[in-house]
C-alpha cells in the first residue's frame, strides 16, 4: 500500500488522537496549569509507545518535563534527532476566539485549537510518519531519536542543562525540527537562520519628584525629553543603528543568499497596503525580506512616562522609561552588543539626567549553509511531496534553543516547517491547514527514507 493510501485510511483515525492532545491545556506560563503539563507528557509518552518507539521516558525537570524516546535498530545508517515542543501559549483574549481554544474543531479545512501549529500539531506529524513506516515496513531506514519539552514558550530553561547532561544520549548526524512555516501555500522553505536576541529596559531619572511646568518648565532637565533625545542618537538617516560597533560580526550577504531571498518574490507595495501604509522603512540597500531575516535590528518595543491620563496635568516627569531589543544575526554576542548599547546611552544621555539600565533575555543567532546534505534532501523530500523544491530563507524571530542544540550536538540542523504564516501563531484562533498535515506527513516520511 502507498503511503498516501496508507495516511488516506487512518486520517481520521488520527485527527482523533492529536485532537486529544490539543485539548490538554498545557501552558506553560501558568503555573495553575502544572497538572495539565504533566498530563500532557504522560499522554505524548503513550503515544510515541503506542507509534513503536522504545526506551520511552518522561524526565522530571525544575520546571516542566522533557520526554524522550528512539528507535535505535538501523546499524551503519545515519541517527535524526527530532525536537519540538508541547507547551502552548496561553489564550488571552478569550472572548475573540470563535470556539474555546481547547476544543479542537474543524472548520473550512482547518483544524482550531491552541496549539494546532505551534507546535503539537507539527509534532504529532513525525509521530505519526514513524508509526507510518514501522506499520508498512517494520523497520526505519535511519536511527531515530526524540526530545520534546514542555518549555519552549517559556524561554527553555530546562533543556540546555539536559542537553549538557545527556550529549551521548542524544548524539546525533542531523537534527529535525518542525516548528516554521511554509512561505505560502504551496511554497515550502527551509530555515536556513534565526536571528538572536537581546533586549534591556532603560529608565531615566532626573529630579527627586515629578515638578509644576509653569514653576520649573525651562529651568529643569525633562525626563522624558531626555529620553526622546536619547532614544534618537539610536539609528541614523539611513536607518542604520548608531551604536558604534554595532555592525562587528554581521556577515555579507552571499550572492547566493540573496537570490534565494529574491525567490521569495515578495510584493512589497501588496505588504504595505495589506498593512495600510505609505512606505516601509529600514536599513537602506537591503529589500524588506533581507532587512527582516539576515540584518540586525534595535526596536523600541515601549516608551513611557509621566501623565498619560484623561485630559491635561502640567508636570515635568521625573521619570521615564523604555524598553529595546535586538535582533542579532551571525556572530554578534548578545552581552557583547548590549555593552556596546550601555556604552552608547551614558556617552548620549543629557546633562542633569540618570540613567539605570536592566539586561534582559540574550541569544546567540544560529546559520547553517544552505549547500549542507541534510539540507539539500529535505528541499528534495518537499519537491517529492509539493511538487516544487523549499526555498531556503532566513527567519526574523528567535528559537533559542536551535543554535543550543547546533552547538552542543555539533549537528546540522534541518528546520521543515508544515504551518503557514497567517495561522494566528500566539493568537485568538490558532489554527493549521490540514493540507500541510496531510503533505507534512509524506515530506517527512521521504526526507526519512532519503536519508
Amino acid at each position: 500500500m502507498s503511503y498516501k493510501t496508507y495516511f488516506q485510511n487512518i486520517r481520521e483515525q488520527q485527527l482523533d488522537e492529536l485532537k486529544q492532545w490539543l485539548s490538554i491545556p498545557s501552558i506553560s506560563a501558568l503555573s495553575a496549569h502544572t497538572a495539565d503539563m504533566n498530563k500532557a507528557a504522560e499522554w505524548l509518552a503513550d503515544a510515541l509507545t503506542r507509534a513503536g518507539l522504545e526506551n520511552v521516558e518522561v524526565h522530571q525537570t525544575e520546571g516542566h518535563p522533557i520526554v524522550y524516546a528512539d528507535h535505535l535498530h538501523a546499524p551503519g545508517k545515519p541517527t535524526v534527532l527530532v525536537y519540538g515542543h508541547y507547551d502552548v501559549q496561553p489564550v488571552d483574549p478569550l472572548h475573540l476566539w470563535t470556539t474555546p481554544p481547547f476544543e479542537p474543531d474543524i472548520r473550512d479545512g482547518k483544524l482550531y485549537a491552541r496549539g494546532a501549529t505551534d507546535d503539537k500539531g507539527q509534532v504529532f506529524l513525525h509521530i505519526k510518519a514513524i508509526e507510518a513506516i514501522l506499520q508498512q515496513e517494520e523497520r526505519l531506514p535511519v536511527n531515530i531519536k526524540l526530545c520534546i519539552e514542555g518549555e519552549e514558550e517559556v524561554s527553555s530553561r530546562s533543556l540546555p542543562p539536559f542537553l549538557t547532561m545527556n550529549r551521548d544520549k542524544l548524539a546525533a548526524d542531523v537534527i529535525l525540527i518542525s516548528d516554521t512555516s511554509l512561505l505560502e501555500p504551496g511554497k515550502p522553505a527551509i530555515s536556513t537562520g534565526l536571528r538572536g536576541l537581546c533586549s534591556l529596559e532603560v529608565t531615566v531619572n532626573t529630579a527627586n519628584t515629578d515638578l509644576h511646568s509653569g514653576s520649573y518648565g525651562g529651568g529643569v532637565p525633562n525626563a522624558l525629553h531626555a529620553l526622546v533625545s536619547l532614544l534618537a542618537t539610536l539609528h541614523d538617516d539611513q536607518g542604520r543603528v548608531g551604536v558604534d560597533g554595532f555592525y562587528e560580526g554581521v556577515p555579507e550577504l552571499s550572492p547566493l543568499m540573496r537570490e534565494e531571498f529574491a525567490k521569495q518574490m515578495l510584493d512589497e507595495d501588496g505588504l504595505k497596503a495589506s498593512l495600510g501604509l505609505d512606505a516601509l522603512y529600514g536599513e537602506e540597500g537591503f529589500s524588506f525580506v533581507e532587512r527582516v531575516g539576515a540584518r540586525p535590528t534595535l526596536e523600541l518595543n515601549g516608551v513611557y512616562g509621566g501623565f498619560q491620563g484623561e485630559g491635561t496635568k502640567t508636570v515635568i516627569p521625573k521619570e521615564a522609561h523604555a524598553k529595546i531589543t535586538c535582533r542579532l544575526v551571525g556572530d554578534q554576542d548578545p552581552q557583547d552588543i548590549l555593552d556596546k548599547i550601555k556604552q552608547h546611552l551614558q556617552k548620549h544621555i543629557q546633562p542633569g539626567a540618570k540613567l539605570h539600565i536592566q539586561d534582559g533575555e540574550k541569544a546567540r543567532a544560529f546559520n547553517i549553509d544552505p549547500s549542507d546534505q541534510m539540507l539539500q534532501l529535505a528541499a528534495d523530500a518537499y519537491e517529492d511531496v509539493y511538487g516544487t523544491r523549499a526555498l531556503f530563507t532566513k527567519d526574523g524571530g528567535s528559537i533559542p534553543i536551535v543554535e543550543t542544540f547546533s552547538r552542543e550536538l555539533a549537528a546540522p540542523v534541518v528546520m521543515m516547517g508544515f504551518g503557514l504564516p497567517d495561522e494566528n501563531l500566539h493568537a485568538p484562533n490558532e489554527h493549521f491547514n490540514l493540507s500541510n498535515f496531510d503533505q507534512g506527513l509524506l515530506t517527512i516520511v521521504s526526507f526519512l527514507k532519503r536519508l
